[in-house]
């Protein structure tokens, strides 16, 4: 099963997400991701946050939905709601949920609150996935309609 996480720039939240998906992820099931006006490079901070948190990131590169290696059969689009942030619509017979997260690499600030930014949608990012993972996934991927209210509430899903 591919999951695709998808968000315009493919440099920061979807690459996260491409990355924490794949490092808990059970065999069988891969993370892509991918943008829809790729911005050319992956975001050092979200590069050196994932291999801070020991996730590999090996491979990855800011890319176009139009040259994926596989076929989605999920695609999750992350863009959050700042500054009027419009998200792609992935035009593929897939299910499809949105899980927003704002767009750290936007945050102007000190240093500190910068990385408390990275940390945040990394926090949310995780958890979502983490729940994603915790559901009955053979049971679900019988069922399309179960599967989408479960991604959809897991969208919902904020951290303390």
């Amino acid at each position: 099963m591919n999951v695709l996480f998808l968000c315009t720039g493919n440099s920061c939240r979807s690459v996260l997400s491409e990355g924490v998906f794949n490092h808990l992820a059970p065999e069988g099931w891969r993370a892509l991701s991918a943008g829809s006006q790729p911005a050319g490079a992956l975001h050092p901070r979200a590069v050196a946050l994932l291999a801070h948190k020991g996730i590999s990131t090996e491979g990855y590169y800011s890319k176009s939905w139009n040259d994926l290696p596989a076929t989605p059969d999920i695609v999750i689009t992350v863009c959050g709601s700042a500054a009027g942030e419009t998200c792609p619509a992935y035009l593929g017979q897939v299910l499809r949920a949105h899980w927003g997260v704002d767009d750290p690499s936007h945050v102007v600030g000190t240093e500190e609150e910068i990385e408390t930014a990275f940390e945040l949608a990394y926090r949310i990012i995780r958890a979502r996935i983490e729940a994603f993972l915790a559901l009955p996934l053979a049971q679900l991927a019988a069922d399309k309609q179960a599967f989408k209210l479960e991604l959809d509430r897991i969208g919902g899903l904020s951290v303390a």
